[in-house]
């Protein structure tokens, strides 16, 4: 018997999420200075234009994952038990068989083309076979891992999934630690993402066949799990194109035009928005599998919870995001010293900004895969990219590597009326664009304009030259509330707003010890 997941749960599995994203950025973002300090910034920027060059393998697991995922969702009933077995031994397969040989293409191709598309030489040209070898090797972990890993998101089981997560980057923490000062390199920092993968690997591994060994399968091929699979992972590989180009796109063309160091920049800026964009990400990836296992619901069920998980993960989004903005040069001041804050403050200000704006359509993404709609969310991934890379070259030719980032807020425009117009052609509902402009589109505008208010403002106050971590801290965490207390009162403004409040005590009640309400 499969026992459906209801509010409770989403909240209890947003948690988890949570928990192991906070685990992992905390530790990641705590060692980057050390590896900055320890690499150099050009070397740290030649590991940025590999990781770069493997992106789009993630293209193929990504897409793996997902569309294993969705189908091991749907067959979580006993006697489901043999075909999602086929499934999962099929997918196995794809992983290592496909996944292998991309790997060794990567190892092959990767550092020629390097060396000819980012003019690299010296020491950084010597390092890159060692780089590109020690990266695909590490994907390949990851591909065969995702695999494995969409036994527990079928089941939703975030609890595992935030313990196997954090092992690995307790791994790589650990591991960066103690062998780049041996030997600091781009192969090495690489390398030690690589060991922090197998980890996650063996105990995905591990933990499956101790806990549902009888849903695992050895690798196999079926050819009705294969089509399903190709069927739904071939829109979703158009999907993860465009996404790739959409955050590749600044750094392949400054690889192309400019030293590594501008990458490595770049680099520092796009970890600190991706490490928050990410974490909210995360938190709404619960959705997927709930999403899948919905499928029988009516369409007022789903465009309800629809909406009001776009606007609650809207509201953290503008926030969590939000907060980056009036902090910007302090925190890398603090965090990485004067010269990466006076180059990349205003990179990580755009870059926040389009965080913000990409929030719009991942909801929406989770739906639409669930539902075996990824068409939609290529056409998504695509427009948003083609206008992302479209704007990177005429953009960064005129303007410099600090205009890197501005491409990012034109496709994610690009992106949100793409989205609202298919939210509008899926759901034929009276009232459906008040909602979209209530539940999406207030809580992002306000939390922008909040934010560029609040940095104006912190702009105009005495600056202290070298701000404690206590400044830092208590600044964006401030924003961040004022930005929240802003994106909730523009909610109590519209026609929706009892639905807004409800929700809002419904987390409160969830999450703390005492009743706010």
């Amino acid at each position: 018997m499969v026992v459906k997941k209801g509010p409770s749960d989403l909240l209890g599995n947003s948690a988890w999420n949570a928990i192991a994203f906070v685990v992992a950025v905390l530790l990641n973002l705590a060692i980057l200075p050390f590896v900055i300090f320890r690499l150099g910034v050009a070397a740290f920027g030649v590991a940025g234009l590999v990781t770069a060059c493997v992106a789009p393998a993630l293209m193929f697991s990504n897409a793996l994952g997902l569309s294993t995922a969705r189908e091991l969702a749907q067959r979580l009933a006993p006697s489901d038990r043999d075909e999602a077995r086929r499934f999962f031994a099929t997918a196995l397969t794809l992983a290592l068989v496909a996944g292998g040989s991309i790997a060794l293409l990567l190892g092959l191709a990767g550092p020629p083309l390097a060396r000819l598309g980012f003019h690299l030489d010296g020491p950084a040209a010597a390092d890159l076979n060692l780089a590109f070898a020690l990266a695909g090797t590490g994907w390949l972990f990851q591909c065969v891992f995702a695999v494995f890993l969409t036994l527990f998101t079928a089941r939703q089981d975030y609890r595992r999934i935030a313990a196997i997560t954090t092992t690995g980057i307790v791994v790589t923490a650990m591991s960066t630690l103690l062998l780049i000062p041996l030997a600091p390199r781009a192969s090495t920092f690489l390398g030690c993402q690589g060991l922090g993968f197998a980890a996650n690997l063996l105990m995905a591994f591990v933990w499956s066949r101790r806990v549902i060994g009888a849903w695992t399968a050895p690798p196999a091929l079926d050819r009705p799990a294969l089509h399903a699979l190709v069927k739904l992972g071939g829109w979703q590989l158009a999907a993860q194109s465009g996404a790739l180009f959409a955050g590749q796109a600044d750094r392949y063309l400054l690889g192309a035009l400019l030293q590594p160091q501008f990458v490595g920049f770049y680099s520092v800026a796009q970890r600190l928005e991706e490490a928050v964009y990410i974490g909210v990400l995360k938190i709404g990836e619960i959705l997927f599998p709930f999403f899948s296992a919905l499928q029988k619901e009516n369409d007022d069920r789903k465009v309800d919870l629809l909406l009001r998980s776009s606007w609650i993960l809207n509201v953290l989004a503008a926030s969590a995001l939000g907060g980056l903005i009036p902090v910007a040069g302090a925190l890398l001041y603090r965090w990485t010293g004067p010269e990466v804050a006076t180059e990349a403050q205003l990179v990580l200000v755009v870059l926040s900004i389009s965080g913000i704006l990409g929030s719009s359509a991942n909801v929406f993404a989770f739906y639409l895969l669930s539902q075996g709609q990824s068409r939609f969310n290529a056409l998504i991934s695509l427009l948003t990219g083609a206008f992302t890379l479209a704007t990177s070259a005429v953009a960064l030719p005129h303007f410099g590597w600090q205009a890197a980032g501005w491409s990012t807020c034109v496709g994610m425009m690009a992106q949100i009326v793409t989205t609202v117009f298919l939210l509008r052609r899926n759901f034929r509902r009276t009232g459906i664009g008040s909602r979209v402009h209530h539940f999406v589109l207030v809580p992002l505008g306000v939390g922008i304009a909040a934010a560029l208010a609040l940095r104006s403002q912190s702009a105009q106050a005495p600056f202290d030259l070298a701000p404690s971590w206590w400044y830092v801290i208590l600044l964006y965490a401030g924003s961040a509330a004022v930005i929240f207390a802003a994106t909730v009162a523009a909610s109590q403004l519209g026609p929706y707003r009892v639905v807004c409040w409800r929700d809002l005590r419904t987390i409160v009640v969830r999450f703390l010890p005492f009743k706010a309400f």
